[in-house]
This record gives structure tokens, sequence and C-alpha cells, in this order.
């Protein structure tokens, strides 16, 4: 099958596409034959070398984090899915490649894929939309009447948060450049604060949570904007040693994470507020609760445009350039 691969990590390297063997199946996995996939910032940092700490990739390897396709083959101890299904998945960390005509999945990793939703428009949610719902529906607790900032509202996993803050009922205020203000405004921002003229800690006062996504000087401020009690929940980090001790990374790496995230933890100790470091985690059963709200009309995704498969290292570098709005799409069916 054809393949795009990371020969080797850095800045603007250029996936090679070349033909490796389909993936083998294990007794709980599904085939997928992907039609579309998209691409997440966390594939660029991933191929920059960002990551590599904590997700140890050998080169060569296949990049991609999101998928919608058509299950054409099934392990023997599935149950869920059969032959010609239509899903969509993040598959798992070390079994990521969804720049890829097939890919083996997990079966807890996948769901039916929304039904009013494209193979392209379905490809662009898994990765952004556990993003937020772990965010927002895991770690925030009920928001239902509180005041919730969701960084950078324009991106990726802003336009998803936008939307599931305000379907969960919670007043929301987002950052954007004036350009994109009316975007984040019809996905339900209260509150649209142009990050190049104000300052979000001038603006904003007492909220309850922030999904931080931004660098550290942008999180500091974030925390200042926080009511006692109040919780940052970092998609950036720097992470934690609550993150190590989760995804089961080696003594000395808590002990790193727990240096890293050092001086967050302690601004937010002297605010009498909560940080927490989130690393988005494959869940079937997840995608399955957004794919509800997607086909009830609660949430729809954004896409600033879909690539050719052909044009994948373009659609890496639009991500890379950080101007997309929403998400950047890659059609191979």
């Amino acid at each position: 099958m054809k393949a795009y691969i990371v020969d080797k990590y850095g800045k603007g390297t250029r996936l090679r596409l070349g033909e490796i063997p389909v993936p083998a199946l294990r007794e709980d996995d599904v085939l997928v034959e992907v039609h579309a996939t998209a691409v997440n910032v966390l594939d660029v940092k991933i191929r920059n070398g960002d990551f590599r700490p904590i997700l140890p990739y050998r080169v060569p390897f296949v990049l991609g984090h999101d998928v919608a396709g058509v299950v054409v083959a099934v392990g023997a101890k599935v149950r869920q899915f059969k032959i010609g299904d239509e899903v969509f998945s993040r598959p798992d960390d070390f079994r990521i490649g969804t720049f890829a005509e097939f890919i083996a999945i997990k079966e807890q990793s996948v769901a039916i894929k929304p039904h009013t939703l494209t193979m392209e428009e379905a490809a662009s949610i898994p990765l952004v939309g556990l993003t937020a719902w772990q965010a927002l529906v895991d770690r925030a607790g009920p928001i239902n009447g509180k005041k919730v900032l969701i960084q950078a509202g324009s991106g990726g996993v802003g336009t998803f948060a936008i939307q599931l803050a305000k379907h969960l009922g919670a007043t929301v205020a987002t950052t954007a450049s004036a350009a994109n203000a009316a975007l984040v405004t019809g996905l339900g921002a209260d509150v649209v604060i142009d990050y190049r003229k104000d300052d979000v800690e001038n603006v904003l006062h007492d909220y309850d949570v922030v999904l931080h996504s931004q660098d550290a000087a942008t999180l500091a401020k974030s925390l200042r904007v926080l009511k006692p009690g109040g919780k940052l929940i970092s998609i950036s980090g720097p992470p934690d040693a609550a993150f190590a001790q989760e995804a089961r990374l080696p003594w000395f790496m808590k002990v790193l994470m727990r240096a890293l995230s050092f001086g967050a933890r302690r601004q937010a100790r002297r605010r009498a507020v909560h940080y927490e470091f989130l690393f988005m985690k494959p869940d079937g059963s997840a995608l399955r609760e957004i794919a509800k709200l997607i086909d009830a009309g609660q949430i729809r995704p954004v896409i600033d445009r879909v690539f050719s498969f052909e044009d994948t290292n373009a659609a890496l570098a639009l991500v890379e350039a950080g101007r997309a709005k929403g998400k950047v799409g890659i059609k191979l069916k």
C-alpha cells in the first residue's frame, strides 16, 4: 500500500511517499481502508521530534492521527464492527499511521462515523473532538452555568471546544484575530478577545476553566483569569508527573515531568487554582457520544481546506504555518 513515511526527524522535513505492507491484523483489530484523514499540530510536533521523550517513534514510521473509512477486515475477537461499516477513529499511540491507504486499529478506539458527515468531515473530528471532550467533560467536571476560556478559538481544537462548551451550558470566551471573530461567534463564543490588541488577563476575571493550548507566557496570564478553585487544563504543556504516571513512563521521566511543570504548578498554587496537563487518549465510546451530538446538529466540523493524498506534504505545511481555520483534511477516496 502507499503511505507517507517519516524517514528522519526535523522541522520542515518532507514525508516520503512509499510502498509498505498492509498492516497485520490483531485479533481485536479492525482493518480500515482510509477514505480520508486530517492533519493536526501533533503530527507536526511528532515529525519535528518535539515529542520524542514521551513518544519515541523509531524511524521510518507512518504519520497521521485521524481517519474515516470503511472496515475491510475484522479480527477474530471483534464484535462491534463488520466488513462494510463506515467508521472514524483516532488510533492508539505507537499504532498511528493514517497517512496511508489502510490502517489496523484496536476495536475499542473505533466508532461508527456520524451519518450526516462526509468522510472528509468525519476525519476532521477524532483527535480534536476527543481532546475537547476529555478536557471539558472528563477533566473540567460539570460546566453548566460556568465561565470557560478556550484559547485559539479558530484552531482545530478551539472550533470544536467552543461548540461543545456551549452545548454543555457554559459561558464561553475565546481568543482569536479580528478576521476570525465572526467564525468563533458563529460557533457560539459569547466573548471574543482580539489577542493582537487586548491582553486576556485585563479583560477576563473570575473564570472557572481555561483550556490552554498556547505558550508559557499565555499560560501565566491565563492562570490569572481564574477564580480561586478554578482549573487550567493544558494540552500544550508542560507535562506533569501525573501524566507520566498515567502514561507509565520510566521513573526518571516522572522526575523530569515534575521539574518541567514545577513553575506552572507553583503559579497555580499561589493563586489557589489547579493546573493539569492533558494528552488525549483514543476512546471509541466517547467518539460515539460525539457522533450523536454531530448527527443531532449540536456540533459541526470546521474545515479550512481538503488536499489530495498526493499533496499531503502541502497539507502538513499549511498546519505548520499556523494559519488554518479549523482542520486541514486529506482525501484518498
